[in-house]
C-alpha cells in the first residue's frame, strides 16, 4: 500500500512530505515508548504515536521509517516537522486514537510486526 492511500483510511492531514507519498508501507506499529519501536519495527513501517518530541524523529531515522502519524489530533512542533523534512519523512496526523487508527489500518490490511527484530 502506498502512504497516499492511508490518508482516507486513518483521516489523515499531511503535515509535511507530500513528495513522499508514494513510498509503499508494508506494516503499522503503534506506540509512545520508542523502546518498544525499537524492538519490534521492521522494513517499510508506519509509525503511530501520541508522543511528539525529538525522539519520534530520530527513532524513525534510526529504523528508516518513512511515515510518522501523529494520533488524537497531536500536532508536533515546527522543530519536529523540520527534522522530518530534512529527513525525508512524512508526518501526517488523524483526530483518532493510537487504538483505533490501528485497528483501521489493519482492516485496509496492514498489519503489524509479530516478532522481535532479531529474535
Amino acid at each position: 500500500m502506498k502512504i497516499r492511500d492511508l490518508l482516507p483510511v486513518i483521516d489523515a492531514t499531511v503535515l509535511c512530505g507530500e513528495e513522499n507519498l508514494d513510498q509503499d508501507v508494508n506494516s503499522a506499529c503503534g506506540s509512545d515508548l520508542m523502546s518498544d519501536v525499537l524492538a519490534f519495527v521492521k522494513d517499510k513501517t508506519v509509525l503511530i504515536t501520541g508522543l511528539t518530541n525529538v525522539h519520534v524523529m530520530r527513532t524513525a531515522e534510526m529504523l528508516d521509517i518513512h511515515c510518522v502519524v501523529f494520533a488524537r489530533g497531536k500536532i508536533p512542533g515546527e522543530a519536529i516537522l523540520d527534522e522530518a523534512r530534512e529527513l525525508g519523512i512524512v508526518v501526517l496526523a488523524t483526530p483518532h486514537t493510537t487504538y483505533t487508527t490501528c485497528g483501521l489500518m489493519y482492516e485496509a490490511g496492514i498489519r503489524g510486526a509479530n516478532e522481535r527484530v532479531g529474535a
